[in-house]
């Protein structure tokens, strides 16, 4: 069809049902005899029907022969063709020549010369494409999804590449001529998502005109309900999901029916606010205790209003206030406490359970202790590096390279020093607390990536708590940064924050305009120039340049520390349980107590000695080793709670997902002038 197609003596006379496609059978004989009397140029055989349309020229071929020769054909209008000599060619300027690119469709290297393979987009100056990576998207495409994969631009683009030889065939693109393709569209959202589901018959048991038939979200349907496990009596009764919940509150437009539907819960449940699980995008308050409300800082308290996730309206004698007296601010300190402490179990459950993914399978690291951070990258990029395997460190330094570290407690050591050394490199930007920075040169080289990847691996390989991530870095991962509102402390650049200061604290319209004035060509530049009409316009322009510094001009970083944070499955368990996660990114771990380090360790004791009496030794010695190491501050301790930790694992911390195997310490003969006992992990 091809080859009648291209044929220089025969036309298209017919109707399409006519003939072969409209071409007459008379018509085809014609030129079938006419072609037997010509020579191809190219195999020397008979039978070229094809002729270049240049004028003056002599040759015919076969369109194979012309192909594999770079012929160009025309699949359009008069269908020409174009010998290899007089075929149409793309103008490139020198010095695009001389540089190479990527395909944007394979993503391999194109040079970028004036070759038959080689096509540049009409549309975008910086697109270039090997012809066969377009041939086969314009025949899976068609003419009606045809376009240029940078700017979407189809009109140009296809006009180009039908002059450069592309055949794009006149047909829908391949993928909505599959069966059945968008068939799991048409599926509806059948679970319920309450927090504390009574259908016996489980989450996905759905019963129409029935109190188990699931009501969806009215406003996304993407969360659904049996009714009575939202104590709706019907299914006209109307029902939103927390996030859609979440989203009404910040616009102030609770619905009266909400407050229906709260109250009827209430009675239904004492639970009140643990009725609904929320989604994985809404903060959740935490179940553990009545008072937890308590455990937000009075600051947290004052800006946020109580995220609606709560579901707390609490009476003004109940709020917390800026003020508050030394033995209620011990006892909101104790709660905190206890409150991580939670929370790091429930962080140490989550992890064990991502570790079960990996095998037995070692993968030795070679760690030069004067370079962590060189050697570390060129390990986690070596081929054979798996985050599944496990984990060996081996420790080389420049000067001894004969010593070397290969024990247990090497690998603690690598990720306590990687992770110090990721909390004060140029990736990272600020204070006490950390957001992400702006380094294109570690954007280029994916250090991004890699960082997230490391932090990733070291939780579940056993390393350290990290403590540095600011609360907005950590809620841009969770909930996305598209729903986190950045706060003045976020600002690392002393310039920009003094400049959103004297625009926040402008006291008068005028003054504020010879701020804006005078900050133009950094507004300008941040996209944030609004015209300031009034003095309230000043806190949508705070607003924006926060937005703009603290979020937008790192979105790239983000999402390259984003994807290297889901190694392992880690970024997923983060943003299901936001609130356990944040005790280990966003809070710095507790000083070891002697409590924390007798609960650590599992006492054995041998048939000698009396079980209570070796519990009752251990938690009285490291109650001793606590208080002295808190009145000899000043001057060396003899031994401290960080030296019996060390000796016992290896490690100077406890890491998040715990130690395995579980550190103990037996207790071989207890007397009242000699203790013999024997701590291991």
């Amino acid at each position: 069809m091809t080859e009648k197609l291209m044929s220089s003596g025969i036309w298209q006379r017919g109707e399409e049902d006519e003939g072969v496609y409209g071409f007459l059978i008379t018509d085809i004989r014609k030129e079938v005899n006419r072609a037997a009397k010509l020579k191809c140029n190219i195999c020397k055989k008979k039978g070229a029907s094809i002729g270049c349309v240049a004028p003056k020229c002599k040759r015919s071929y076969h369109f194979p022969c012309g192909v594999q020769k770079e012929c160009i054909f025309q699949f359009m209008e008069d269908f020409r063709s174009y010998c290899w000599e007089h075929k149409p060619v793309q103008k490139f300027s020198v010095k695009e020549s001389r540089e190479s690119s990527q395909c944007t469709i394979c993503l391999d290297l194109v040079e970028q010369l004036p070759l038959y393979s080689v096509l540049k987009s009409p549309c975008c100056k910086n697109a270039w494409f090997h012809r066969e990576c377009l041939q086969y998207q314009a025949l899976s495409a068609g003419v009606f999804f045809f376009r240029c994969t940078v700017c979407n631009n189809k009109n140009k683009f296809q006009k180009e590449m039908l002059r450069m030889g592309i055949h794009i065939p006149e047909k829908d693109a391949s993928w909505e001529l599959e069966e059945n393709a968008y068939q799991d569209l048409l599926q509806c959202y059948q679970h319920c998502d309450v927090r504390r589901c009574l259908c016996k018959k489980g989450r996905d048991y759905n019963e129409p005109d029935s109190k188990w038939e699931i009501k969806r979200c009215q406003c996304c349907g993407s969360r659904g309900t049996h009714l009575a496990c939202s104590s709706m009596k019907s299914w006209e009764q109307n029902w939103e999901c927390v996030e859609c919940r979440s989203i009404f509150a910040k616009s102030g437009n609770y619905s009266k029916q909400q407050k229906r539907s709260l109250a009827a819960s209430e009675k239904t449940d004492g639970t009140t606010c643990l009725l609904e699980e929320p989604s994985p995008k809404c903060p959740r308050q935490s179940s553990g205790s009545p008072h937890s409300f308590l455990l937000q800082s009075p600051k947290i308290m004052c800006q946020s209003n109580l995220t609606p996730c709560s579901r707390l309206e609490l009476p003004s004698s109940n709020r917390m206030t800026m003020s508050l007296s030394p033995l209620m601010s011990n006892r909101n300190w104790s709660l905190r406490k206890k409150h991580l402490r939670q929370q790091r179990r429930e962080v140490s459950n989550i992890l064990k359970e991502l570790k079960l993914q990996i095998n037995t399978k070692t993968t030795r690291l070679n760690i030069n202790t004067e370079n962590i951070w060189n050697s570390a990258l060129k390990g986690f990029r070596q081929r054979n590096f798996s985050p599944t395997n496990a984990i060996e460190i081996k420790f080389t330094s420049c000067k001894n390279r004969l010593k070397t570290d290969t024990s247990d407690g090497s690998k603690h050591r690598f990720f306590q020093l990687l992770m110090l050394h990721l909390q004060n490199s140029s990736l990272f930007e600020g204070s006490s607390v950390k957001n992400l920075s702006l380094d294109s040169q570690a954007l280029k080289e994916n250090l991004y990536f890699e960082a997230g990847k490391m932090i990733a691996v070291s939780l579940i390989h056993g390393g350290p708590s990290l403590g540095f991530f600011s609360k907005t870095l950590f809620n841009c991962l969770v909930y996305g940064p598209e729903n986190v509102k950045p706060a003045l402390e976020d600002v690392a650049d002393v310039g920009v924050a003094q400049t959103i200061k004297m625009i926040k604290y402008s006291n008068s319209l005028s003054s504020l305009q010879s701020t804006v004035h005078d900050c133009y060509e950094f507004l300008a530049a941040a996209e944030c120039l609004r015209p300031v009409t009034a003095l309230c316009d000043k806190n949508m322009l705070v607003n924006d340049i926060l937005i703009h510094h603290v979020i937008k001009r790192i979105i790239l970083p983000l999402e390259s520390f984003s994807q290297g944070l889901k190694t392992l499955g880690v970024l997923e368990k983060m943003q299901m349980h936001p609130d356990a996660f944040s005790s280990i990114f966003c809070h710095k771990p507790e000083r070891l107590s002697a409590e924390t380090l007798c609960d650590l360790f599992t006492i054995h004791c041998s048939s000698d000695v009396n079980k209570a009496e070796g519990a009752d030794f251990w938690m009285h010695y490291l109650q001793d080793v606590e208080i002295t190491a808190k009145f000899e501050q000043g001057g060396e301790s003899v031994v401290t709670l960080e030296d019996i930790l060390l000796f016992g694992t290896g490690s100077f911390s406890i890491p998040p997902i715990g130690f395995d195997p579980e550190p103990t310490v037996k207790f071989l003969h207890i007397s009242s002038n000699l203790v013999n006992c024997r701590i291991s992990a």
